[in-house]
């Protein structure tokens, strides 16, 4: 039986997901793991706060200034992130992020699919420039204390993996939910309705740590190629598209989660993705199985 593209993808998705919540045990007592290994940044989507979680969040060691009245820009945490998105561009989306595999989930829920106009995929480059790097940089609370504020005020993510099953496991907690709670559990339900109707919401729309990888996909390493020369613009590659993407036109689209869909769907095989020297075809090292 031949493996194909989207299931050797999909085992890839679980790996990276079982490697980043390693510790599912601590649900039941709502304990967090805070060993060695919470020094180190997950490169995908999955909150510090969750039990399972075995890593930190890159997002929130990047505004790493939080606990300290004078503002420490998370260096580390930036340059794990640009390293990565120099090698993997967006694809670490579609391949090594827990919250982007539980997206692809959640969109299989029988309903109407609909497509978000173009201008809603900038929202998240507004959300990293004012969340993360702006406001815990700017704004101080009533204590003196810089805040997360992407973690604090928005991130679904932390809601879902870490808020509601620590407040499961902890009923002493309940009583300290106030505004800040209510309007996080407001945005996930926005995101996870969202992500029923729409392929990755949060991925288009939301995400700051995409937004970065994005602006990386034109320059990494892992990209994806299209043959000229075989190429009938037929545009079935965007038809398939689960980020709405144009392959066929903008084959490193900052959208582009490299999942391999257009691939598989292109009749002429002009499209293919790997690790490339540089972009001219005669010089590029294309692991087309990847």
């Amino acid at each position: 039986m031949k493996i194909t593209r989207e299931i050797k993808r999909k085992i890839i998705q679980v790996a990276a997901f079982g490697y980043s919540n390693p510790w599912l045990g601590n649900f039941a007592g709502g304990n967090i793991y805070q060993g060695n290994w919470k020094q180190f940044c997950n490169p995908g989507m999955n909150c510090y706060s969750c039990p399972a979680a075995g890593l930190a969040c890159p997002i929130g060691a990047m505004q790493a200034g939080a606990n300290s009245q004078s503002y420490r820009f998370g260096f580390y945490a930036t340059g794990v992130v640009l390293a990565i998105g120099v090698v993997l561009g967006r694809a670490v989306c579609g391949f090594l992020c827990p919250f982007g595999l539980l997206q692809e989930l959640i969109h299989k829920i029988p309903s109407p699919k609909l497509h978000l106009p173009k201008w809603t995929t900038y929202i998240k480059y507004a959300l990293l420039a004012i969340f993360v790097i702006l406001m815990p940089m700017l704004a101080m609370d009533g204590t003196g204390v810089r805040s997360p504020s992407f973690c604090k005020y928005i991130c679904p993510v932390g809601t879902l993996e870490g808020g509601i099953p620590i407040l499961a496991s902890h009923p002493e907690l309940r009583s300290l939910i106030g505004g800040i709670f209510t309007l996080k559990m407001a945005i996930l339900i926005v995101v996870i309705v969202g992500c029923v109707l729409v392929s990755r919401f949060f991925c288009k729309v939301m995400c700051p740590l995409g937004a970065i990888y994005g602006m990386l996909n034109k320059v990494s390493l892992y990209r994806m190629d299209v043959d000229s020369a075989k190429c009938i613009s037929c545009a079935a590659c965007s038809k398939v598209c689960p980020m709405d993407v144009e392959p066929y036109k903008v084959p490193n689209s900052a959208e582009c989660i490299r999942c391999g869909h257009c691939i598989t769907a292109c009749p002429k095989e002009a499209l293919s993705a790997g690790f490339k020297l540089n972009t001219k075809e005669s010089n590029t090292i294309d692991m087309k199985g990847a």
